[in-house]
């Protein structure tokens, strides 16, 4: 482990993204001030370890002794080799789209969102090649309670990029697909853009909010440890184990 090696943050610089905090696999960052990088275990850093600075998109990370000649890039190096001794994998420049949804079978909501996710990153995820970027798009049923703690789900549908949810707040209205689903009464997400209320929302809404997550300049928010699953989600969860469980199939409901 390093005693005169530890990375050092230009605040001024840095845009907050997290990305150095949960990718550092020693411990070095304070997780507990995510997104914002705290260096709490400097004698863990790896002795000429670039592995963060590789990574961060704004260039903010210099180190303490470095006398190798490194200077902060702005993308990963092109062999896509390990950057570094510490067995950090080499970072790129990755753009992570995860849609995290209730049901794509009832729920016009997750049906339109989903629909409309699909044709912005055909449109998107070209153009983001050509800058450079990866893109990785997932998709994620929210099926159980127990997932949707694992994802700190906050409303549905959700759609993240690079870990942030691009709405800034939760806004929900009633939900009846999803209420048929469960037999309660069930909220589910409204988009808002532009002074509107949207449950599905325009394509303009979210090529807007994926452009500026990518390029930092995103007010999204960020999971940050925890979580509790909202009481809204509760009654759906249980709602649907009771149905699925009734003999009837839930037609008594």
């Amino acid at each position: 482990m390093a005693k005169t090696w530890y990375p050092v943050i230009d605040y001024l610089a840095c845009i907050e993204c997290g990305t150095c905090v949960a990718k550092c696999p020693n411990g070095v960052y304070d997780v507990k001030k995510a997104p914002s990088p705290v260096v709490l275990n400097p004698g863990a850093c790896i002795d000429y370890c670039h592995g963060c600075g590789n990574r961060c998109p704004a260039g903010a990370i210099t180190y303490v002794g470095d006398n190798t000649g490194w200077t902060p890039p702005n993308s990963a190096p092109e062999s896509g080799e390990p950057c570094c001794s510490c067995g950090c994998e080499s970072p790129g420049k990755k753009v992570l789209i995860d849609y995290l949804y209730l049901d794509l079978q009832t729920c016009d909501r997750c049906i339109g969102t989903d629909k409309v996710l699909d044709e912005v990153l055909l449109t998107l995820t070209p153009a983001l090649s050509l800058s450079g970027y990866t893109v990785e798009y997932k998709k994620t049923e929210m099926k159980t309670a127990e997932i949707a703690k694992q994802y700190e789900f906050l409303s549905s549908p959700t759609v993240r990029v690079n870990g942030r949810d691009i709405c800034s707040s939760v806004k929900e209205s009633s939900c009846g697909c999803c209420g048929e689903i469960s037999g309660t009464d069930v909220s589910c997400r409204v988009f808002e853009y532009n002074g509107e209320g949207y449950e599905v929302p325009p394509k303009e809404m979210l090529s807007e909010a994926i452009l500026k997550a990518v390029f930092g300049e995103a007010e999204s928010k960020r999971c940050t440890g925890g979580f509790k699953l909202s009481e809204n989600l509760k009654a759906f969860y249980e709602g649907k184990d009771s149905k699925s469980s009734c003999s009837c199939g839930g037609n008594c409901r």
